[in-house]
């Protein structure tokens, strides 16, 4: 896999905004201070596999779908989106090794005929605290939760997984150098927390071992998008 030297490279801005004209808008505003742009449930479901292509001209496009089903229609669900060759796509780990398989099968076989796509796996969202787990019946903290559901992946053949800055370093020690860490969550000094539960600055996030990070509203919602993107690089740049 190849290496990500540059702050740029790392950065990913959600765009976490209702249509196309506007991520496209966005995104050519942010192009040069980007490595990755990420397309989640909404813009998909609003605007389609047409956008995506549209903005992949632009800049690479991480797919933030988040497949969550039986075997097979993970896999075909994959086989569909892989045709347009993104740069990430993901799928929660909770579905169980046998779904994690077909999917990692699917971004192999994709792979072997040319494509570029990585695949991650959700471990514990970030808007998730121990309270929020323990209504839904775990006694685990989200920590530990998440440091099983990266073994797992890893032994599934993912190539990497989706999960809290703050799990990062314990991630990046269990699972070696090679696996990818994609940190959602992501927040500059002094802003906003919003509705993450567990959240981390961007240097932090870095030394810990994250390989990309994921910074929405503190870029997309600021009044200079261009100047907010510029000063989370240069605290990245501070590691």
């Amino acid at each position: 896999m190849p290496a990500l030297p540059l702050p740029i490279d790392r950065l990913v801005v959600a765009l976490d905004v209702p249509t196309a004209a506007e991520a496209l808008e966005l995104t050519r505003k942010l192009t040069g201070r980007v490595g990755m742009v990420k397309v989640g449930l909404e813009l998909f479901c609003a605007e389609g596999p047409g956008f995506v292509k549209e903005l992949q001209r632009i800049v690479p496009v991480f797919l933030d779908l988040k497949f969550h089903d039986i075997p097979t229609t993970v896999r075909r669900a994959l086989e569909a989106v892989l045709t347009l060759d993104p740069r990430l796509v993901n799928v929660h780990t909770q579905g169980g090794p046998a779904m994690l398989e077909a999917a990692a099968g699917a971004v192999r076989a994709h792979r072997q005929r040319g494509g570029t796509t990585e695949l991650l796996a959700v471990t514990v969202l970030t808007s998730l605290d121990r309270e929020a787990l323990a209504r839904l019946g775990s006694t685990a903290e989200p920590g530990d939760m998440a440091l099983h559901l990266a073994r797992l992946a890893q032994a599934c053949g993912a190539d990497g997984v989706v999960c809290s800055a703050q799990e990062a370093q314990a991630l990046r020690q269990a699972c070696g150098p090679e696996f990818r860490l994609l940190t959602p969550g992501i927040r500059p000094q002094g802003a906003a927390v919003q509705d993450q539960a567990r959240v981390v600055t961007p240097a932090q996030a870095l030394q810990d071992g994250a390989t990309w990070l994921v910074v929405g509203r503190p870029i997309t919602r600021a009044e200079d998008p261009v100047a907010a993107a510029d000063a989370i690089l240069r605290e990245m740049a501070e590691c």
